[in-house]
């Protein structure tokens, strides 16, 4: 019972003591606020509009720049040469093949064996004489000694005349030949049955200046 009524009093003496201390702080808010002065912001200042701008001034233009272009001078080019010889045009057809090569003619059939030899008629040594000797030679004082071959056919005559040798004149030379081929006979050749052939006769002969 006694802590009941010690509570009591406790309580009652809290709510009172709160209750002053409230009371107290709201009177001093009250005052606090009775002499606090509210003043009100001052007004913005007016905004000065800007100055009008200027009027246009009109710019000069840029001053013109003139561009002298130095002159292009051409130079001739050397005329192109075609060699049309070797040029062949796209349309041309293909060369054909050429033909086969033709067969090779047989050989020339093999002289007949010489049975019995060619032998001269006469002396050969009066074919060309001294009483031959052209005047021209004579008197450049030509001389000299030729070697020939003569061709001799079936019937014994001369049928050609070559120099194998010269003299070193050929007046001299055209000139033995030439009697040679006029004077000299033969007993012609004969192959095995008998039969004349053909065969060459070689000599050589040497002209002088007489004394």
């Amino acid at each position: 019972m006694a802590i009941i009524v010690v509570a009591i009093i406790l309580a009652i003496t809290g709510y009172a003591f709160v209750t002053g201390l409230a009371y107290q702080y709201i009177k001093k808010a009250q005052e606090e606020m009775s002499t606090f002065d509210i003043q009100e912001p001052p007004p913005p200042p007016e905004e000065v509009p800007p100055p009008p701008p200027p009027p246009d001034t009109p710019v000069p233009p840029p001053p013109t720049t003139v561009v002298v272009q130095k002159p292009i001078v051409q130079v001739p080019s050397p005329p192109v040469q075609i060699d049309m010889s070797t040029r062949i045009p796209p349309s041309q057809p293909p060369t054909p093949p050429a033909p086969p090569a033709p067969p090779a003619p047989p050989p020339p059939p093999a002289p007949p064996k010489v049975a019995k030899p060619l032998t001269p008629r006469g002396s050969p040594g009066s074919w060309v004489t001294d009483d031959d000797y052209p005047p021209a030679a004579l008197r450049s004082g030509d001389q000299g000694t030729l070697s020939f071959r003569l061709e001799v056919g079936p019937d014994g005559r001369v049928t050609d005349c070559r120099v194998t040798s010269s003299s070193g004149s050929s007046l001299l030379d055209s000139t033995a030949c030439r009697l040679l081929q006029r004077r000299a006979r033969f007993n012609p050749a004969e192959d095995a049955n008998g039969n004349k052939i053909a065969a060459p006769f070689s000599s050589r002969f040497t002209w002088r200046i007489p004394q």
